[in-house]
């Protein structure tokens, strides 16, 4: 027999931690279509200024696209083909936090990228966008951890932080959090 969900006890947690909304599985285009409508629906209602509405809904959406594009290009299945994405509302900030599995030597990559973001101010991320809007692409060239991370550095109002913790297989869980 399963154990059965504790649905006050999530919600309380919930509200304790500020999390308005939370997702956990797989990501197709239409689910994060439909849940992006109704975070910015439901930011809208809250009558946030329209610049937290795009930011927050910006950052949702490339945190669970990269996660929708990762799996898919990896084929991952099962637990490893899920992601979790969660926005929360604490401080008077927003809080956009996602991760997945993915390969560890990716992971090490990723880790190392946003340490050297999260250490550029808003001038030095502004160049570093400019620099990568210029790099030529190589035809076929695997895409990952460039424009859109950069983006979501400019637009956090903290550092970005994420965290790398193993799994089974040479896997590891990437978690990415961004402040609005």
């Amino acid at each position: 027999m399963t154990e059965e969900v504790d649905v006050l006890f999530l919600r309380d947690a919930f509200t304790r931690q500020g999390i308005m909304l939370c997702f956990n599985g797989p990501f197709s285009a239409e689910l994060i279509e439909e849940i992006g409508k109704a975070l910015r629906h439901y930011l809208e209602g809250m009558k946030e200024s329209p610049s937290s509405v795009t930011d927050v809904f910006a950052a949702y959406i490339e945190l669970t696209q990269n996660i929708r594009h990762y799996v898919r290009e990896q084929g991952f299945e099962g637990a490893n083909a899920e992601g979790t994405v969660v926005v929360s509302h604490r401080d008077g900030r927003y809080i956009v936090s996602a991760g997945n599995a993915v390969r560890q030597a990716d992971g090490d990559a990723l880790m190392a990228r946003v340490d050297a973001l999260s250490g550029l101010d808003k001038a030095a991320l502004k160049a570093a966008y400019k620099t990568q809007l210029r790099a030529p692409r190589e035809p076929g060239a695997k895409t990952g951890a460039g424009l859109g991370l950069i983006d979501l550095a400019r637009k956090a109002s903290a550092p970005l932080t994420a965290t790398l913790k193993p799994l089974p297989d040479g896997l590891a869980f990437f978690s990415l959090r961004v402040v609005i």
